[in-house]
């Protein structure tokens, strides 16, 4: 990080030129200033933001080859520590470099990612590059075309540096599979970095790259965030596309979404101005209606936020919670009135859990039948090649019927009027993401505040935001023993520009980023 000449030595991020610095002078005091107000480059461009990168690269301050370089350098010295990656594609890296500084030197129009360095989930393709879907049935499977967003970052600039790990089919609050093994927290690589998407957020929280979109069905953005100290947002449903086949309606059963991570808020609100918007492919898909950059510079003078910690019914551990209750009071600093609350979603965590678990193995079971239909054979001669974990979860589990589908799907929709209902007093509800701090691999929590949940779902607070498509985030709030805690902000279907805006008068007033890993 760069120090300046202030005072004494003060050291600080530069995140970009939007938001807030924090400053340490000689009385140790701590100051709040615009990044405007001050020039300063840091010398090593992997603590840049991608917004920092990018203007940079625009001014002529930075090349895409230095950029792609540097990001490509850390990965192969620090990847061994947390397993974010399971593919680094330094040739296509490299020629995309290239390709990006010629744009800059001939004078191109440049796009709002141009030369910023992203990491893809692998789940989703890259063309040319193997997805594994973190199988070793797919281990040398590779891609024949992008994914639509994948190909929305491109158009706008990003350069591809690999695919990040991920759990088996992406099943899993965890990370961890048979090709590359498990994926740790930057904090503590000991410890578990979440999942699905633990190698995006690993990725972010230890600066290999500055963007790496993840994908959520139940929590597997929010999760790997809140345990990683990044900042990611599930978007509405359906407003960034997601084109699955052989099935396209598959995403609305629970419902699952592509969003943004990063370890800033602007960061993230560029990538989902990218990313968003209609494509003919995706029959869920719906227009992106707001500039959502936009909304980091919005102040939330007189926004209602309703808080409820624990969602009425999650067990919390007191050390997190004692986390939130602090972190929550920079939103009325901001501007904000906050009212704790006891939202009313008609059924306890164990209901919403078991109805999220009938409608989820309706749609697992259906992936192996595709697997089946690609000629594979995960009930037969396969099985013994997949997880023990998808054999107990899938294979061996009773196959919902129909009736219990449909009380699940009454169940949701209780859910959904309870937050409908609150959130037509609230312009926002805040709560906990995960109800603990990261924990050592392979030890899921057993019980939580002394409570027992089932450990592998029944910690986390995501799921009901699957049930009804509402956008949330998770935001880091603060630190229990040096690991990482996350807040999750949830608005109004389609006003994700509303959580954005918190997120970033959160930010502003709770600057998080010189926290993570040198």
């Amino acid at each position: 990080m760069a120090t300046l000449g202030l005072r004494g030595a003060a050291t600080v991020t530069d995140h970009s030129e939007n938001n807030a610095a924090l400053l340490l002078d000689l009385r140790g005091t701590y100051l709040f200033t615009s990044l405007r107000s001050f020039s300063t480059v840091t010398e090593n461009p992997t603590r840049l933001s991608a917004a920092g990168i990018a203007r940079r690269i625009r001014d002529g301050e930075r090349s895409p080859v230095e950029v792609v370089e540097a990001h490509l350098d850390r990965i192969h010295e620090r990847n061994d520590g947390t397993n974010a990656f399971v593919t680094i594609t330094d040739e296509l890296a490299h020629e995309m470099a290239r390709d990006a500084e010629r744009a800059v030197r001939d004078g191109e129009p440049l796009g709002p990612l141009h030369g910023v360095p992203v990491a893809i989930k692998d789940l989703d393709d890259v063309e040319g590059v193997r997805t594994t879907s973190g199988s070793v049935l797919f281990e040398d499977r590779v891609a024949e075309s992008d994914s639509p967003f994948v190909s929305r970052l491109k158009d706008a600039g990003a350069i591809v540096v690999g695919k990040t790990n991920t759990p088996e089919f992406g099943l899993g609050t965890t990370t961890n599979n048979r090709i590359v093994g498990p994926t740790g927290t930057p904090f503590d690589p000991e410890r578990v970095a979440g999942g699905s998407s633990g190698g995006a957020a690993a990725a972010l929280g230890d600066s290999l790259v500055p963007l790496a979109p993840g994908s959520d069905a139940g929590g597997s953005i929010r999760i790997p965030a809140s345990l990683c100290g990044v900042y990611g947002l599930k978007p509405t449903y359906g407003l960034v596309p997601n084109v699955g086949r052989p099935d396209a309606f598959a995403s609305h059963t629970p419902f699952s979404h592509v969003g943004p991570m990063a370890r800033t808020v602007e960061d993230a609100a560029i990538s989902l101005d990218v990313m968003a918007g209609v494509h003919p492919r995706d029959p869920f898909s719906v227009p992106a209606q707001r500039d959502y950059r936009a909304a980091v510079d919005r102040p939330i003078d007189g926004v209602k936020i309703a808080y409820s910690p624990d969602m009425g019914t999650y067990p919390i551990e007191p050390a997190v919670r004692e986390v939130l209750d602090e972190a929550v009071t920079a939103f009325e600093r901001a501007g904000a009135t906050v009212d704790e609350v006891g939202p009313e979603l008609s059924h306890e965590r164990q209901e919403i859990l078991d109805a999220f678990y009938t409608m989820a193995t309706v749609r697992w079971q259906a992936l192996f039948d595709n697997l089946e239909g690609q000629g594979f054979d995960p009930r037969g001669e396969d099985r013994d090649r997949l997880r023990p974990y998808l054999v107990d979860l899938i294979i061996d589990a009773e196959e919902p019927t129909t009736r219990e589908l449909n009380r699940a799907d009454v169940v949701r929709t209780h859910v959904f009027d309870g937050l409908q209902d609150l959130l037509e007093e609230y312009d926002l509800l805040v709560t906990a993401t995960l109800g603990t701090a990261a924990f050592p691999h392979g030890e899921e929590p057993q019980e939580i505040d002394g409570v027992d949940v089932e450990p592998l779902r029944g910690w986390v607070l995501t799921q009901p935001y699957n049930f009804t498509g509402h956008p949330a985030a998770s935001i880091p709030a603060g630190f229990v023993d040096g690991l990482p805690i996350g807040m999750q902000i949830a608005g109004r279907r389609h006003a994700d520009d509303d959580v954005l805006a918190a997120s970033a008068a959160f930010e502003r007033q709770r600057p998080w980023h010189d926290r993570y890993p040198e």
